[in-house]
């Protein structure tokens, strides 16, 4: 329940690189955010792209930073990943090209990982990517095998700069198979809706809010989610004008983001409170 009384009709989908931290470092007053979503029982899922982490180890890391979550509050690309492929075959065999994250989520989904005659080619991001890897994913697909994508990011920032991300990776299997990837990240809604049913919410109590216009922003316009846009991250905002489509809001950062809800008593910008409402028509 809000402070106020009145249960929350409202819940955050919240990227993370960019917005929450950008490598190492925890971006001002996200903590605050968050800790402000928890104080006030708002719904809200952290969403990444990245396969690589298990949820558990992205709570993990998100605790040494200081903000404390749980792993329910975490939603992957490997789970959707997982989840989607669980539906459309179930106890189906994949071969991966990813890390522990994503196989972690295709076992509990009962996904047997194969080196041989699979289900499923699925590619996310990794470290160990090589030639022989790809040898082997293009005779699989070029056999009868699917190409999935847990993203097509084409790159992944970290604090040595930036890497090769999901999507470079998977472009150089399109070129040399010619069979397009199904991607599942965002902006995919599979894993944009499937995040929304987590939290139990309708398409209009959805915002998302994100660094990236490309993905996050993208993604919320097309599914009919409220969208925020923080310049804390990607996009700049003189970058704005180059989009055909725009954020309902814009701010810094989650910092600035907070002050706007607590000075609506923790409802979003465009909902207003009772007491403003009381105050608009002279109550």
């Amino acid at each position: 329940m809000h402070s106020n009384g009145s249960s929350p009709r409202f819940g955050f989908l919240i990227d993370m690189d960019g917005v929450l931290y950008r490598g190492p470092a925890l971006i001002p007053g996200a903590d605050r955010f968050v800790a402000g979503l928890r104080e006030n029982d708002i719904p809200f899922l952290f969403l990444t792209n990245n396969s690589q982490r298990t949820r558990r180890d992205v709570a993990a890391r998100l605790a040494r930073m200081g903000v404390d979550v749980g792993e329910e509050h975490v939603f992957t690309s490997a789970m959707a990943t997982a989840r989607f492929l669980a539906d459309q075959k179930p106890e189906g065999t994949a071969f991966v090209i990813g890390e522990g994250g994503l196989l972690t989520a295709l076992h509990q989904h009962g996904y047997a990982v194969v080196d041989h005659d699979p289900d499923y080619v699925v590619v996310g991001e990794g470290r160990t990517f090589n030639l022989e890897q790809v040898e082997a994913a293009v005779r699989m697909i070029l056999g009868g095998a699917k190409l999935i994508a847990t993203n097509l990011d084409p790159n992944c920032p970290t604090q040595a700069g930036v890497r090769p991300g999901c999507g470079a990776m998977v472009a150089m299997l399109e070129t040399a198979t010619g069979v397009k990837a199904f991607s599942v990240g965002k902006p995919s809604p599979v894993m944009m809706r499937a995040a929304r049913k987590e939290l139990g919410l309708r398409t209009d109590e959805t915002v998302m809010v994100g660094d990236t216009m490309e993905t996050d922003i993208l993604g919320g316009v097309q599914l009919g989610f409220h969208t925020v846009l923080v310049f804390s991250g990607g996009t700049k905002p003189d970058d704005l004008p180059r989009y055909t489509y725009r954020p309902e809001t814009a701010v810094p950062s989650l910092a600035e983001l907070a002050d706007l809800l607590e000075a609506n008593d923790w409802r979003p910008p465009w909902r207003p409170s009772p007491r403003a409402a009381r105050a608009a028509v002279g109550v």
